[in-house]
């Protein structure tokens, strides 16, 4: 059995196994999630969810490296995933506990974007287009840490329905495993693999009505491992802009994230503040019940995968027309469902 698809099942089988027992562990510890008028759950609900996802993707990823040879060549960059990632996960837990100010959980996402660096995990050049490299030099370390803590809260910005935050996860890591896999990088189809099989077991417990939230433990973990794993594969070698299959791999949380920003700065909120304008507010208070508009966000999400996966087999002028499209359809649709209103701009 291919090693890629063991750490798959090994995934799968640990997160389905063990998420009872944490939801259990998370009820009797108070790791809950209270209601407020910003969420849409109306019960107290387990959010320490993320720690299943943890330890099954690492006992896979662990069990697979010293049983085969597929991280030959690249134990500093799996060392680097594995401590950064526990170090996210450990401030997740704290923060699901204790709800940390924004400014130490933002700390907390430098200080494991730099340990991932600090095993030399780092975006060193871009590619334009027209197929030239853009050497980034000193600007390499802080460009590395900005895009790690950048799709580390794009993940955990989008987590606010049942399933929402797993189910995009899951398309991302699929969209890049097939990028790699076209490009015979074995260790990043094997490290997506992983993450896959702990998010898409998670579902089972998460989509609602869900009986757990991953909370900041499992959506900065997500969000992390993600990044980190679009540095270290041979998606930084795609044949269009670098950073272009990840961005649309991601490209709903991304998209979230970018909405929220320009519209709480056009209604004159502060950029942090919390608001009720986000792409699954806005689907429900067009009418979709939880479950329509979570599908509906994986069919999007599905869309940009499929759009990334295609760029890499055109060349740069039909990429560049792709692209051109997409943004015109995304910027068509946020203005027809009203993101950017500032009368979203609803305090938690």
């Amino acid at each position: 059995m291919p090693s890629s698809v063991l750490a798959f099942i090994i995934a799968l089988v640990i997160v389905l196994l063990i998420t009872p027992v944490i939801i259990k562990f998370a009820i009797k510890t108070g790791a809950m999630d209270a209601p407020d008028k910003r969420k849409v759950h109306r019960q107290p609900i387990p959010r320490l969810g993320g720690l299943g996802i943890y330890i099954s993707f690492l006992i896979a990823v662990v069990f697979i490296s010293l049983t085969t040879d597929i991280t030959a060549g690249h134990i500093n960059e799996l060392l680097g995933l594995l401590i950064g990632g526990t170090f996210i996960v450990i401030v997740g837990i704290i923060d699901d506990y204790t709800n940390l100010p924004a400014k130490i959980k933002l700390i907390g996402q430098i200080a494991a974007a730099c340990i991932l660096v600090s095993f030399d995990v780092r975006i060193d050049f871009l590619s334009n287009p027209f197929g030239d490299w853009i050497f980034l030099e000193y600007l390499s370390l802080p460009f590395t840490v900005f895009w790690i803590v950048g799709l580390t809260n794009t993940v955990n910005l989008i987590d606010g329905l049942d399933g929402l935050a797993a189910g995009v996860s899951t398309i991302a890591s699929i969209t890049l495993l097939l990028v790699a896999y076209q490009q015979g990088d074995m260790f990043t189809v094997f490290i997506t693999a992983a993450l896959v099989g702990s998010a898409l077991g998670f579902l089972k417990y998460n989509f609602n009505p869900a009986r757990i939230f991953m909370g900041d433990t499992g959506s900065m973990f997500l969000g992390f491992i993600l990044a980190g794993v679009s540095i270290i594969g041979a998606v930084k070698s795609a044949t269009t802009i670098a950073l272009i299959v990840p961005i649309l791999a991601l490209g709903l949380p991304i998209l979230d994230t970018a909405f929220a920003i320009i519209r709480r700065y056009r209604g004159g909120v502060p950029i942090f503040k919390p608001d009720k304008g986000h792409l699954h507010h806005r689907l429900l208070d067009l009418g979709f019940t939880q479950r329509q508009a979570v599908l509906l966000m994986y069919v999007f999400s599905c869309f940009l995968g499929v759009s990334a996966i295609a760029l890499t087999q055109v060349n740069e002028y039909v990429g560049i027309i792709i692209l051109v499209f997409i943004i015109s359809v995304i910027i068509y649709g946020a203005k027809k469902i009203g993101i950017f209103h500032p009368k979203n701009n609803l305090h938690a």
